[in-house]
């Protein structure tokens, strides 16, 4: 992790795997974007916007490499996280974090 860039709870911990998006069925990327998308918190402004048309912003982010998919071995759950952010914790990508 760059020294200039502190600690913070959306910094992946040790062990958390990108998931190439590509490689789920279509029916374990659904499950992963809808709940993603309908957790409590997030937050799409003054617009409203259906199930559907958040999925598809999350999955072209992924798709654009703009947003990686996580799993976390030790919880085994998934998440889906801003690639500039994981940057700015050195995060290098890949299998191993």
């Amino acid at each position: 992790m760059p020294s200039d860039v502190p600690p913070q709870d959306d910094a992946p911990f040790e062990g958390v795997l990108e998931v190439p998006w590509q490689r789920l069925s279509q029916d374990a990327l659904d499950g992963i974007l809808a709940e993603f998308v309908s957790r409590e918190g997030t937050d799409y402004g003054d617009y409203d916007y259906s199930l559907d048309d958040k999925k598809q912003h999350v999955l072209n982010q992924l798709q654009r490499g703009d947003a990686v998919i996580l799993f976390d071995p030790l919880s085994s759950t998934c998440h889906i996280e801003m690639a500039r952010v994981l940057r700015a914790h050195g995060w290098s990508g890949g299998q191993d974090g």
